[in-house]
């Protein structure tokens, strides 16, 4: 008897053995969750009823027709059959049209089976428009979506990168008064903090502890880490406090991503005290924590308190630390010490663990900063010796020879890597045709990317980007058009970056109507821009005489939500187009003025078109003007168009002031035309100009910078003289130039005036 009860339950299988007979609940239905079809308790005749109707709802699209075949079939339509056929469907109209159907049918409501089956629709189709009825049905009958549908859902929406979508259906979820599953939560935070939303974050950390759900240290770890990259200290602190309250124990991993978050936000001083308060938590530093806090106090430029932290670290230990290794040749590298990055491989060596790829990757990253390419070929060619060149190492010197405009030197090392085995992927074109672009070789970058082999490395919207911005710098502005045309002829959809190039190089052709056209394209396209794309568009419109359409555009730019970057160029533009319709006429004041504003904004070359303008419209230029101009040109260390400025000021007859002279002398300095700025200096002076300190500073480091030594040091003694303030990074240039010349004595008595220097600084401080 209680054999025949148990055959008649579903989801219970039973096998009998020669000595026992065991009983197994398998997961069936209500028992356990939404019906699967493929759930082998599934009887034979239950998958036979459902097939039925399934071939049924295949055979067309639903209408009249389809529902005599499911009238006729005789197949009454209950919870495991509608939730059965439903875990088979695919297509979610048809999904929803059955389950409505079968709820006429029936005249009652579904069952928690079917409603989750109906879901599960849902996720596989990526179709959420219906989501907010079906989540209202089933909180008025009392249940919700199951905990594996729940999170199904938001699992979804995060592998299509749909993360506001997720956390708008766990609002919804709230709103009917249903509990979101804790795995949704977690699943939904560990997903927005790839993508930084960390307000997000928070709020759904705020629900989670309302719920009653128990927070851990790691859901504490992840929010912190976001807010503190972020560079919200207040509020990652504040989330530190509240984890103390909770009585949540902090473990080395939230130490070690405190010490990392804070130190990347420039908050050494926060990380150094987390360094010192593991130990009192009763944890010692780790790998990680060493490596982290060296990164950290490199990164600050605090090398030396970085090589005692790595000194350290390796007291007693047998085994180097690979990482710290790394991190400490970064270091070495980013200030320029290469010997004793140097002295840190051969010290590995010593200790038997050969240096990796990346050591030597980390040592020509640094080399391509500072424009060593030929140290950098001599290190590449050395590090075969301890390890074998990765493709990131091919891409590091291709940088850094295209950079340095050494194409044949790139070419030669791209043929060197595919000797190698290794192909170029798009990341190295993209490097190339950029750098190309940006150095000017155009035409080198254009032929590159002709011979790109579109099966094997296809070029991406970077790769256009690249090309068509760097045509359109260049006035090819048809050719660039050409090329985004091509671009959508490839599948490629242009990003904001491609249409802001296209409509400022369109503009500044002096083509608005193509670049309006481009605009509206755009929007056409359904390319959401960006705010530098608006603001760019804007700033066009602005400088094109349009200003209706700009104040149009402010106004748009505020409906995205943007707060619109009106600088004083915007400004000064629309005034002076008022200025101009009221049939007034500017005088030179006036242009000064907008001149002032374009040069303050480094818009150099929006300044010299302006110029232009003035004289074009008969408005003579004074000398304020020139000395605008020549300040600008200096600004953006564009030292010999300044030169001309000057000498163009001079011809037509106008005094250069004290600070158009400083300007030009620090300009003529820096730009290492020693001689040009030593004339200047004295002319300067013999028409009774009073020199001031940046004025001597500039001229005594470029002496000193040019090997000329003594002259530096006599215009040293001068300005002590004059009661003028001197550098501390003059002095130590003028110090190693004297060195260097063997001028002992006039070494010693500017080594004393640094010291003083130091000491009065250090005694200032410490007031």
């Amino acid at each position: 008897m209680l054999i025949n009860k148990l055959f008649s339950n579903h989801g219970v299988m039973i096998r009998l053995g020669p000595k026992c007979c065991w009983v197994k609940a398998l997961p069936f239905s209500s028992f356990s969750g939404p019906f699967d079809a493929k759930e082998s308790s599934v009887s034979d005749g239950a998958r036979q009823r459902v097939d039925q109707v399934c071939h049924i709802l295949e055979s067309g699209p639903w209408g009249a027709s389809l529902e005599d075949a499911l009238w006729s079939c005789g197949q009454v339509p209950h919870g495991q059959l509608v939730a059965g056929v439903l875990s088979r469907l695919k297509n979610v109209d048809l999904a929803l049209s059955y389950f409505r159907w079968t709820e006429k049918v029936d005249d009652k409501a579904h069952c928690s089976e079917a409603y989750n089956a109906l879901l599960m629709v849902m996720v596989k189709s990526k179709s959420f428009d219906m989501l907010e009825q079906i989540l209202e049905e089933m909180s008025l009958a009392g249940f919700g979506p199951t905990n594996s549908v729940c999170i199904d859902i938001v699992v979804s929406c995060v592998k299509s990168h749909k993360l506001r979508e997720a956390y708008g259906i766990i609002q919804m979820m709230r709103k009917f008064k249903i509990r979101p599953a804790f795995s949704a939560y977690t699943t939904l935070i560990g997903a927005l903090s790839e993508a930084h939303e960390a307000d997000l974050m928070l709020s759904l950390f705020h629900q989670m502890q309302e719920l009653g759900y128990e927070v851990t240290v790691h859901l504490f770890t992840t929010l912190i880490r976001v807010f503190a990259r972020e560079g919200r200290v207040d509020a990652a602190l504040s989330l530190l406090d509240e984890m103390r309250s909770n009585s949540c124990n902090a473990d080395i991993v939230l130490f070690n991503v405190c010490i990392d978050s804070f130190g990347k936000v420039g908050k050494v001083d926060i990380a150094w005290k987390f360094f010192h308060e593991m130990r009192t938590h009763g944890l010692s530093p780790d790998d990680v924590t060493y490596t982290s806090m060296i990164g950290v106090l490199c990164k600050a430029n605090r090398l030396d308190e970085a090589v005692n932290m790595f000194e350290q670290m390796e007291l007693n230990r047998k085994v180097p630390c690979a990482y710290a290794y790394n991190t400490m040749i970064m270091g070495y590298g980013l200030a320029g010490k290469f010997d004793e990055a140097y002295k840190l491989l051969e010290r590995q060596r010593l200790k038997g663990c050969i240096p990796s790829v990346i050591a030597y990757n980390c040592i020509l990253t640094c080399l391509g900063k500072k424009g060593m390419t030929d140290e950098s070929l001599r290190i590449f060619e050395e590090m075969k010796k301890d390890a074998k060149p990765n493709l990131s190492t091919y891409n590091i010197l291709i940088d850094m020879l295209c950079k340095a405009r050494k194409l044949e030197a790139a070419l030669e090392v791209r043929d060197s890597m595919k000797a190698a085995g290794l192909f170029p992927n798009v990341r190295t074109m993209n490097i190339m045709i950029d750098r190309l672009s940006k150095s000017g070789l155009l035409e080198e970058a254009y032929s590159l990317f002709k011979e790109m082999d579109h099966k094997v490395c296809t070029p991406d919207s970077v790769t256009f980007c690249s090309l068509i911005n760097g045509l359109g710098r260049n006035g090819r502005v048809d050719e660039a058009y050409s090329l985004y045309e091509q671009m959508l002829d490839s599948g490629r959809i242009p990003d904001a970056i491609a249409y802001t190039s296209l409509i400022r190089n369109f503009f500044m052709s002096g083509r608005k109507e193509d670049g309006h056209k481009i605009y509206k394209e755009m929007v056409r396209r359904g390319v959401h821009p960006d705010l530098t794309l608006l603001n760019t568009y804007m700033d066009c419109v602005f400088k094109a005489g349009e200003a209706d359409k700009g104040r149009a555009l402010f106004e748009e730019i505020k409906a995205h939500g943007f707060i619109p970057d009106v600088g004083r160029i915007d400004e000064a533009y629309l005034i002076m187009e008022e200025l101009m319709q009221n049939g007034l006429t500017a005088n030179v004041y006036t242009w000064n003025c907008l001149l002032d504003a374009l040069v303050k904004a480094e818009e150099i070359n929006e300044a010299l078109v302006c110029f232009n303008s003035m004289k074009d419209l008969k408005c003579a230029p004074n000398g304020i003007t020139y000395s605008i101009l020549i300040n600008g040109l200096c600004r953006v260390r564009k030292f010999n168009k300044a030169f001309v400025f000057w000498q163009d000021m001079q011809k037509l007859g106008f005094k250069p002031n004290m600070i158009t002279y400083t300007t030009m002398i620090s300009g003529l300095a820096k730009a290492g035309q020693v001689f040009e700025a030593s004339l200047l200096f004295e002319r300067f002076k013999a028409n009774g100009g009073i020199p001031d300190s940046t004025c001597y500073n500039m001229m005594i480091e470029g002496l000193s910078v040019s090997n000329r030594a003594e002259e530096a040091y006599k215009l040293f003694e001068e300005t002590r003289l004059k009661g003028c303030h001197i550098y501390s990074k003059t002095c130590v240039i003028l110090l190693d130039a004297l060195h260097k010349a063997e001028c002992l004595e006039q070494a010693a008595i500017v080594g004393a005036v640094l010291k003083e220097t130091a000491k009065s600084q250090h005694a200032s401080r410490s007031l």
